[in-house]
């Protein structure tokens, strides 16, 4: 198996450890999609594509979220601790769509995407460095400029430059 892309969507940063979200294709044929990149307490990894887990209402047989306190088809109180509990007590509310079978192929994957995502978070880090670059150069006073455009002219020619300046700044004001 070859992982052939590895695409990611970041995600604005909040109080939420989900930082993307990313699409796998896999032997230029087979897309994967949903997995997220999540903030551990031990750094980065990747959690597999899931559904939220449902039961059934007792009183209209309609389906309903484990954490749904009240039957979205007919409103009667569900029971509460309705879902399954992992070996360390954990409630089970959510289960993987898709998965890997062995580590191996865990680790493949886990190592492309978070590759993929480093790359991403680079790649915006130096967008941003360029765009506050530019905004510096665009925040420049008309002094500054007046005087970069005058370098090298005599003073009479230099004093008609800012004229023509200050007459095109006041061009056109006052017509809306």
């Amino acid at each position: 198996m070859e992982i052939t892309e590895a695409r990611v969507k970041l995600v604005k940063s909040g109080p939420d450890k989900l930082q993307a979200f990313c699409s796998l294709t896999i032997d230029n044929s087979f897309v994967i999609r949903d997995l997220k990149v999540i903030e551990g307490s031990r750094g980065y990894f990747v959690a597999m594509p899931s559904r939220k887990l449902t039961d059934r209402c007792p009183r209209c047989d309609g389906k309903n979220h484990l954490r749904a306190r009240f039957c979205n088809d007919c409103g009667a109180r569900l029971p509460e601790d309705r879902a399954e509990k992992d070996e360390m007590g954990r409630a089970r509310l959510h289960v993987d769509i898709a998965h890997p079978i062995n580590s191996a192929c865990r680790d493949l994957i886990q190592d492309k995407v978070l590759k993929a995502f480093h790359n991403e978070m680079e790649s915006v880090k130096q967008a941003s460095r360029s765009f506050s670059y530019r905004e510096e150069e665009d925040t420049v006073s008309n002094d500054d400029v007046n005087t970069d455009l005058s370098a090298g002219l005599n003073p009479q020619e230099s004093e008609s430059l800012r004229e023509e300046k200050s007459s095109d700044d006041s061009f056109g004001k006052g017509l809306f």
